[in-house]
């Protein structure tokens, strides 16, 4: 039978607005109208040969577009167009392709191309050694596997066989992965809508996101959530860890003292800190991690995406020494690619890159630079509710706000991304109305004035009264 958006959406899919949190749906009309108009005969039939063999997602196939090549802070479709990469799944911190991360791959693929798990190998062990030396003080041990979900599965399984409890906190609205134990913890209902039972103990609390605090403490609010974790915490008195991102990519940035509050919180009642920095770790914000930023050193922290320099998958758990205790608990990871020598090979290329071409200053800057331009174009387009950033996770919230009412501008962000597209801007739109700006490490700033520029064309676009 072959595939039908309509049948699709009358059959399994909610109404598109019931999913309004990690990326936009390929079921909207407005990507359906975009795909018309901008798509030739040759990226159609390939688009429908992909959906043919791929099981379908609202967030995934059908895709948008077929890619031909990825270079630095740019794609290339199979028409030949050039597309500035503000999204990348926050995979690029050191660009698509970069010549010192394939050159390390190429080689590495000559001499070992693959380490059975019995054995270890030079590439595991050097990858090791620096990632640990430019970790936050303390974490001094480190597990490998090939995806950032799997890395927060076993960072959930060590937080057990530390404390011997199983209970959870974790937040609302929050991605962690989309295995079973991750959207558990996790808080987006796109993930977690028809796949219950999920797993036991996991209690949410709010994020700390003072627009839709429910303490009502204004410029305040969080104090008022992070003494909710504490007094969950005491309530609840069993629970293993507080999981977290140091910062929600969308983004959401606690203000500076939230942390050490939790981190105070965890050490007395006897639960661990795990932070989640998979899509904002290794520089993007400004600093290598975000937890630098706070002046707080979680349990474990979590990183993946860019690890593996935008082409192997890799990520890693790294745990403070005290952790490494888990033999009678049987294997945390035992994943056959734990200690791949050639995604090490890409992950110690990445972090000699990130070190060597001063990327994480450089994020900081232009990160800098956007925040006043993007704050330039929300003086001029009423559109545009909130404007917030740290170094390049950028995030331009669209809104209306009528009689002192306040109503997410969903539509019109759908339609600023696209009309973004069609003049070579991709980035990512979350909760429905927030353009998620992320681009690779080594964006030049003429690079992102173009965007910007794009961005303000594609916003003046939606405001006019005639569109």
């Amino acid at each position: 039978m072959s595939y039908s958006p309509d049948r699709a959406r009358t059959r399994t899919t909610p109404p598109l607005d019931a999913f309004r949190s990690e990326g936009d749906l390929n079921l909207s009309p407005f990507r359906q109208a975009w795909s018309r108009e901008h798509l030739d005969a040759a990226t159609t039939a390939l688009l429908a040969e992909d959906a043919q063999y791929f099981l379908h997602q609202s967030l995934s196939t059908p895709c948008l577009n077929v890619l031909e090549s990825c270079q630095g802070a740019a794609l290339r479709d199979l028409q030949g167009r050039a597309i500035l990469d503000f999204h990348g799944n926050n995979v690029h911190q050191v660009g698509f392709s970069h010549p010192k991360v394939i050159e390390a791959i190429t080689r590495q693929l000559h001499d070992l191309s693959f380490c059975p798990r019995r054995y270890t190998c030079r590439p595991a062990i050097d990858f090791a050694r620096k990632l640990t030396s430019v970790a936050p003080e303390g974490l001094s041990r480190v597990l490998l596997a090939p995806g950032g979900t799997s890395a927060m599965s076993m960072a959930i399984k060590l937080a057990r066989a530390a404390t011997g409890r199983f209970k959870t906190i974790s937040m609302w609205e929050s991605f962690h992965g989309a295995s079973l134990d991750c959207i558990s913890v996790g808080g987006e209902a796109i993930f977690r809508r028809g796949m219950g039972p999920l797993l036991p103990g996991c209690e949410h609390v709010p994020p700390p996101d003072p627009r839709h605090c429910p303490f009502h403490c204004g410029a305040q609010c969080h104090l008022g959530c992070a003494d909710y974790v504490d007094y969950v915490l005491e309530r609840e008195g069993d629970v293993a860890a507080v999981i977290a991102e140091t910062i929600r990519c969308t983004p959401f940035i606690p203000p500076p003292d939230y942390w050490r509050r939790i981190r105070e919180a965890c050490d007395r009642h006897g639960a661990l800190l795990i932070l989640d920095e998979i899509p904002i770790g290794l520089g993007r914000t400004g600093r290598l991690f975000a937890c630098e930023h706070y002046d707080v050193v979680p349990d474990m922290l979590v990183l993946g995406k860019g690890l593996g320099g935008g082409v192997f998958p890799l990520a890693a758990l790294l745990a403070r020494e005290s952790l490494n205790d888990a033999y009678a608990h049987g294997a945390l990871g035992h994943f056959t690619h734990e200690k791949n020598p050639v995604a090490c090979a890409a992950g110690l290329a990445t972090l000699q890159i990130i070190e060597e071409e001063g990327l994480v200053a450089h994020a900081a800057e232009l990160g800098t630079y956007a925040l006043q331009r993007l704050r330039e174009l929300a003086a001029q387009f009423p559109l545009i509710s909130d404007v917030r950033g740290l170094g390049l996770v950028l995030g331009v919230e669209l809104g209306h706000h009528n009689d002192g009412a306040y109503r997410p501008a969903t539509t019109e962000a759908e339609k600023v991304l696209y009309a973004s597209l069609r003049r070579g801007l991709n980035f990512k739109v979350t909760m429905g109305n927030i353009l998620t700006l992320t681009p690779s490490l080594t964006l030049t700033r003429s690079q992102l004035d173009q965007a910007l520029d794009i961005l303000s064309m594609s916003l003046t676009e939606v405001s006019s009264p005639t569109r």
